[in-house]
């Protein structure tokens, strides 16, 4: 991947945020974003908390101008996870088949991967993706995205070269 493409990566736990469970979704995520080519500038553990949420994904994005925020946490069924609703708040548009290919990807290994409410999407020049909670999810989901990322992050820093070329 080139070179300069800024990340940040983003636990959503209410065990991680109160230090009664390692963060290990958030290290796998900034493991393979490093792997990737990326430069990963910001981590954090918040509740499943949205106004936290928000506000973090706002600040990450239009104060620290990073290039990709990915979540892990809070993409499923309980009253407790509202990761995909805080992220629609902030977006400016989805970019649905970014889920749509995780989640197809997911369906392969396991049936619960049709419960994953993850959504992606773009706020001004940041794409925000949203990952399951678990180690060995984020990784299975991070792995399907990736090979799209550097192309990804190109256009929405503003490359004009055609995409077929």
């Amino acid at each position: 991947m080139r070179q300069g493409f800024r990340a940040g990566a983003l636990t959503i736990s209410d065990k991680g945020a109160a230090g009664q469970r390692e963060d290990q979704s958030g290290q796998v995520v900034k493991t393979l974003l490093i792997e990737a080519g990326l430069e990963v500038v910001k981590t954090s553990v918040v509740p499943d908390e949205q106004d936290q949420i928000q506000q973090l994904l706002v600040s990450w994005c239009d104060k620290e101008n990073l290039n990709l925020i990915v979540t892990t946490g809070g993409t499923g069924l309980t009253p407790r996870d509202v990761t995909p609703q805080a992220t629609k708040a902030v977006i400016d548009y989805e970019v649905p088949g970014i889920a749509e290919a995780m989640r197809s990807e997911s369906l392969k290994i396991t049936p619960h991967a049709m419960l994953s409410r993850a959504v992606a999407g773009v706020r001004g020049r940041t794409l925000i993706i949203n990952l399951p909670g678990s180690p060995r999810a984020a990784r299975e989901n991070l792995t399907v995205v990736i090979p799209a990322l550097e192309h990804a992050l190109a256009k929405l820093a503003g490359d004009p070269t055609d995409c077929a070329a």
